[in-house]
């Protein structure tokens, strides 16, 4: 299977690859237009702002090469919030895949942002993505920005208020917290999005 990291900057990219690697997957780091389109699977890692990733991805011409995709994709953390319509940080204009707004967390008394550390997810309906995750499944977040809840949303998470942890539209998919930090629940859903159709 060819899988392709898209190499838009993310300091996450190294731990997803090794993470890969432990699921006997050798994924490829690439910015070119061809490889990307031309792959099995497709990963949008990500970890800073929105307004520096989208920036990069236009500078590589990749914006559209995303959006064109018709395999599987999978965007994390800062990648998955790349895929919405846009977000309020530098309000920036993202990848459309998705309807909704990500928006800055607020902090409330005994909630503190930005959200860091494990926290539970609640799944909202079967998706082949999350298979095998338990009702008691718990991720590694960092994030101070969230995508809203919607009709695309697989998979809520809490803090403070419900956010979208993991989402999918067909082939479009994301995953908010980190599978890459997130010991065998990261590894089952990288997993499960590697042996996955578009579905």
């Amino acid at each position: 299977m060819d899988v392709v990291l898209v190499d838009a900057g993310g300091a996450n990219i190294g731990s997803v690859n090794y993470a890969l690697e432990r699921l006997g997957v050798s994924a490829r780091l690439s910015a070119d237009a061809a490889v990307i389109s031309a792959a099995d699977r497709v990963i949008l890692p990500g970890v800073g702002a929105a307004p520096v990733g989208m920036r990069r991805l236009r500078e590589l011409a990749l914006v559209e090469v995303v959006r064109s995709l018709r395999q599987p994709l999978l965007g994390i953390c800062l990648g998955m919030q790349l895929l919405f319509e846009s977000s309020e940080e530098g309000d920036v204009e993202c990848l459309g895949l998705l309807p909704g707004r990500v928006a800055r967390m607020q902090p409330q008394p005994g909630v503190r942002v930005p959200h860091m550390g494990w926290n539970g997810l609640e799944v909202r309906r079967d998706d082949p993505l999350l298979a095998g995750l338990d009702a008691e499944a718990s991720a590694y977040f960092v994030h101070s920005f969230a995508a809203p809840v919607t009709a695309d949303t697989i998979a809520t998470c809490t803090h403070g208020v419900a956010f979208a942890a993991v989402v999918r539209r067909g082939n479009c998919q994301g995953a908010q917290f980190h599978p890459e930090r997130s010991g065998a629940i990261g590894a089952r859903l990288l997993e499960n999005f590697l042996s996955g159709s578009n579905a």
